[in-house]
Order: C-alpha cells, then structure tokens, then sequence
C-alpha cells in the first residue's frame, strides 16, 4: 500500500473515532447547570453507564484499533526484554493494562478515591513494560 493511502487509512479511521466521541459526549445526560459527567447515559439499564466508563472502553478500544494499524503497517518480529519471554506489542499492550488494574485497585484500597495518583503510575509502568519487557 502506498504512504497516500495509509494517511487515507489514518485520516477515516481518526474521523470515524472523533464521530464516536463526539456522540459519547452527545448521549450525556444534561441538566439546568450544563453536562451531568456521571449521570447514567441509559436509564433503566443493566449497567451503569456513565460518561467516564463508556470513555474508559473507548480508549481501550482505541488501543486496540491502532495496534492493528500499527501490525498492518510495521509487522513486528516478537523481542525478548527483561521477562525472558517473546513479546509483540499487542502483548506489551496486554500486559501494561493487566498491571494498571492491579496497580488502580492497589491504589484505591491504600489511598482512596482520587485515581490521579494512580493514573500517573499506570502512565509510568506502561512507559517501563513497552520499554523493557
């Protein structure tokens, strides 16, 4: 395929993103005094559907969708890091993601509530595990 139509590719598959966004953030419930972030996007649902959750599986699927890109365009050879296992980068992407759950429950039975702390390690580790594993 040619560079002309990989930034084709890039350019439908960014617009048909941001068009996904763009409704997340339109299906967010309102009230007198602007957007509710966390009110339920379904009433009468079987899960609570809030703003932040659905933004939580959209960044996964993010991730997931530009891993794909980034096999088709640059195919990887797996590597060996500091695990002494092969890895490719869907499996670094698995194994950083495995780790910040653990490392967000961690955070909220030592510290609490505010997630800002462990946002931050999450960032870090998956820096450490694409990096060295």
């Amino acid at each position: 395929m040619t560079a002309t139509r990989w930034t084709t590719v890039y350019l439908v598959t960014g617009g048909i993103l941001a068009a996904v966004l763009a409704g997340l953030v339109a299906i967010t419930p309102r009230t007198e005094d602007g957007i509710d972030w966390f009110g339920p996007l379904s009433q009468g649902g079987w899960m609570a559907w809030t703003f932040p959750v659905a933004l939580f599986f959209y960044v996964i699927a993010c991730l997931l969708i530009l891993m794909t890109l980034l096999a088709i365009r640059y195919p990887e050879t797996p590597r060996k890091g500091v695990l002494r296992i092969e890895t490719t980068r869907g499996d670094r992407l698995f194994i950083s993601l495995l780790g910040s759950a653990f490392l967000c429950v961690g955070w909220l039975f030592f510290f609490g509530a505010p997630l800002w702390g462990a946002l931050i390690c999450c960032l870090v580790h998956a820096a450490a595990v694409f990096r060295w594993v």
